[in-house]
């Protein structure tokens, strides 16, 4: 399986694992917060067979840890969440979201159909100049990209539902009953 398809594939199944999970107003619960991340293990096990180690690799899949993490922070800041008239805590993805989502999935796309179809001899130039085992460590740093996009993500919530809790939690002495619960929304 190719660059292309691979990068496809985990981008695709992540952009829609992660709409279908934040988009509009959810209440959050555990398979909202664990499902994209299950959907990105999977594609990722079903797609890449390696995680080369020779050489700068492990330097080139620290780096793509660290750029997925920083993504998923950027893309999971336009979440808000708040608890509703019911009592349940609810986040809310709007099309900024949507979009900084959309970008982040199309760019390691493009990526990686340039690196198979536009500029195939740098990349091989490339790989070799910087001691990488060539196109199957880029495939696996896309895939750890998108993992960690995903996990941050998935940190960004389950830090959200806490602040809410903690926000909206009644008065441990019992007097006051808490807050108004319309009230609290916690914002990036």
């Amino acid at each position: 399986m190719g660059q292309f398809t691979t990068a496809v594939i985990i981008c695709g199944t992540v952009l829609a694992a992660v709409l279908a999970a934040d988009s509009g107003s959810r209440r959050i619960t555990a398979a909202r917060i664990a499902g994209p991340a299950l959907a990105a293990v999977a594609a990722v096990a079903a797609c890449v067979h390696s995680f080369p180690t020779a050489g700068n690799d492990p330097s080139l899949h620290l780096a793509a840890l660290g750029v997925g993490g920083i993504c998923g922070l950027v893309a999971a800041a336009q979440l808000s969440a708040h608890r509703d008239g019911a009592g349940d805590i609810r986040s809310t993805g709007g099309i900024g979201h949507a979009a900084v989502w959309i970008l982040l999935s199309g760019l390691q796309i493009l990526f990686a159909y340039g690196c198979e179809h536009w500029y195939g001899a740098r990349m091989a130039r490339l790989t070799a100049d910087y001691q990488l085992s060539g196109t199957e460590v880029l495939v696996s740093a896309l895939a750890v990209m998108s993992l960690s996009t995903v996990v941050a993500r998935t940190a960004v919530v389950v830090s959200r539902l806490r602040a809410v809790r903690a926000a909206t939690a009644p008065a441990a002495d019992g007097a006051g009953g808490g807050t108004d619960s319309s009230e609290i929304r916690v914002d990036r």
